[in-house]
């Protein structure tokens, strides 16, 4: 019995000389070993050639003529050597481009430290000096059939800043994967000025951490625990009974696979600080500290269900890690909310938690009363700041920045998280060249600002944001050129303002982006509005005193004016910023301004019901995310 015909045989130029084949795989009763691909030259052809006999179901053909026409058959093979009939598909290669300096010529694509729900995409260039180079992204898990469409990757031209400097590429992030899985990725580069390609990669997403199957559990109390850890194993589970233990170093690694696992039961607690350094492969469970944590230069470390009262600092690692897992602890600070803690020179303290270094996940802590919420390192200090990803963390009273992601180097993700009552809502200043990605995020009482992109940030991208606060209701500050800014589906909403700890929070201006790049800019489809009654905004040099006139002299061509209306339930405005509020449910209503308002982001808002997407972190009808501890 022959095998099936391949179904969806797709047939792409993506070059001049390049053509992109895939299709569905086959079936067989004795198993299919492979296929055969056959070409032919010219409109209409029929006499075809063996090309190759890929094992997968992809095959990129190179080395054809430009402006030519190809057919293409696919058979399928079965382990008895039968062939099935053939699917048929037929591609035309554009003609060649000879742009100099401004066609581009490819590098190799990476994917560095995938984490357990995203991927970076980092792909190398050089020319394209006019940077009109665009590259479109398809995935799907290693096997399926169906491609998903990603979010294009954001186009990063060469710079510096700060001391840093970044190379010119395009680079962007898959979302929202699944745990230890491959994905296939094909990267489709277009560049009407020459060097056109497809190149196709996978990357296999992190799984998530937990002890060894066959793990060895070691019942210890303080008075044997010294001895159990300094005499722990890979894969052993040491298991605090209640009591009280003092502080200790961690002086042992496990391997991957076999984590030396230390946990805790009900009424045990650690006085005094936990330290781990230069240690990999250890995993902190159900622990309860007074004090801090701290893992430096150590990796793989999983700090999970913690409870945290700390004195200063909470989970915090000061040199380069890398792949922490950060979740579903409980981390509260000594920083009261009051008008006096407020800034970086306020009286406050301590970083809830703080990384540096590549591929750490920050999800689902609840986060209170801390200088800074979740922050990563700045300036010198600032190491390999990329593949973060910060989740759904429920994070409150931030007497600085309830997410410091400063001197984030590129595909950073601070993701669905929800901050309330914060000096500032998310602090990235300066993104290094980006892309920085913020999205879903909902920010309630940011007192100076929902978004501070200052130091000359570059390559921020704010997709599905819901900010609602007095003052400005999107304001930077920044004194200097705000690069390569991007913001789609956003809610900003402000009102009256006043000055908090002398800080102005704005006058209640829709927008006040005074020093925006508007030449690198791109602002479109976002949700404004004011409880002043007025629709006032600066963007750049323009002065807007209308919705109308946001429209026509911004690229703002498809905003649209909102109201503390657009939301399902009865919402309090924050007009009196030092009071520390309850978080709000900033779900929309259906049928209201910010709905079916949205722009179409593949692999960021797929699902949307209605016409379009809507605006701001939620879908109108959506069951809100777990923010916090699950």
């Amino acid at each position: 019995m022959a095998p099936s015909t391949p179904a969806n045989l797709e047939a792409r130029a993506t070059a001049s000389s390049q053509v992109a084949l895939s299709w569905t795989a086959s079936t067989d009763n004795v198993g299919v070993t492979g296929y055969r691909v056959e070409r032919c030259q010219g409109a209409g052809c029929s006499s075809y050639t063996q090309v190759a006999t890929p094992t997968g179901t992809s095959y990129s053909d190179t080395g054809l003529l430009p402006g030519t026409s190809y057919g293409y058959r696919v058979r399928a093979r079965d382990a008895a050597g039968n062939l099935s009939a053939p699917a048929t598909a037929s591609a035309t290669t554009p003609a060649s481009s000879s742009g100099g300096a401004n066609a581009t010529v490819a590098g190799t694509v990476s994917t560095p430290y995938p984490t357990l729900h995203h991927i970076t995409i980092d792909w190398p260039v050089t020319g394209d000096a006019n940077q009109n180079g665009v590259v479109t992204v398809r995935y799907r898990k290693q096997g399926d059939g169906t491609w998903r469409q990603g979010l294009p990757l954001r186009r990063v031209p060469t710079g510096s800043n700060a001391g840093f400097s970044w190379a010119n590429r395009h680079s962007g992030s898959l979302f929202d994967l699944q745990p230890g899985t491959t994905y296939e990725i094909e990267l489709t580069l277009t560049d009407p000025d020459g060097g056109s390609t497809t190149r196709t990669v996978t990357a296999t997403t992190r799984s998530v951490p937990a002890p060894a199957a066959s793990a060895t559990v070691k019942q210890v109390t303080p008075a044997t625990f010294a001895s159990a850890l300094n005499n722990a194993q890979p894969g052993d589970i040491l298991q605090l009974a209640a009591g009280t233990y003092n502080a200790f170093t961690v002086p042992r690694s496990g391997t991957a696979g076999k984590p030396i696992v230390i946990r805790g039961t009900s009424g045990a607690v650690v006085n005094g600080n936990i330290d781990l350094f230069s240690q990999h492969h250890v995993h902190l469970e159900g622990l309860t500290v007074n004090g801090r944590i701290r893992f430096n230069s150590s990796n793989h470390v999983a700090i999970i269900r913690c409870t945290i009262n700390a004195q200063g600092d909470g989970i915090v690692s000061f040199l380069r890690s890398e792949n922490a897992y950060i979740a579903d602890n409980v981390v509260t600070g000594r920083t009261t909310w009051a008008e006096s803690s407020l800034g970086v020179n306020g009286n406050n303290v301590g970083e809830g938690i703080l990384v540096t270094g590549p591929g750490h996940v920050i999800m689902n802590n609840r986060v209170r009363g801390f200088r800074d919420g979740i922050s990563f390192l700045e300036q010198g200090e600032a190491v390999d700041q990329y593949s973060i990803d910060v989740l759904n963390n429920d994070i409150s009273n931030a007497a600085d920045d309830g997410i410091e992601a400063d001197y984030c180097f590129h595909n950073c993700r601070i993701l669905r998280n929800r901050i309330t009552n914060a000096f500032v809502g998310i602090s990235s200043q300066p993104s290094l060249g980006g892309p920085t990605y913020h999205v879903r995020n909902v920010i309630y009482n940011a007192v100076l600002g929902a978004f501070k992109l200052n130091n000359t940030s570059t390559g921020d991208v704010l997709l599905h944001n819901t900010v609602v606060k007095s003052g400005d209701g999107f304001g930077v500050y920044a004194g200097v050129p705000v690069r390569h800014l991007y913001t789609r589906n956003n809610l900003f909403i402000g009102g009256p303002g006043g000055n908090y700890g002398g800080y102005s929070t704005g006058s209640g201006l829709v927008a006040s982006l005074d020093t925006l790049d508007t030449a690198t800019a791109s602002l479109d489809h976002d949700g404004y509005g004011s409880t002043t009654g007025r629709f006032e905004a600066r963007i750049g040099s323009a002065r807007i005193s209308s919705l109308a006139q946001m429209r026509s002299s911004t690229t703002e061509k498809n905003a649209v004016q909102v109201g503390m209306d657009v939301f399902a339930a009865s919402v309090a405005f924050p007009s009196s910023p030092m009071t520390a509020y309850p978080a709000p449910d900033l779900r929309i209503k259906a049928g209201s301004a910010a709905a079916d308002a949205g722009a179409v982001l593949p692999n960021i808002n797929d699902g949307y019901g209605g016409s379009a997407p809507d605006l701001g972190a939620y879908e109108a009808g959506s069951a809100l995310p777990v923010y916090g501890p699950r």
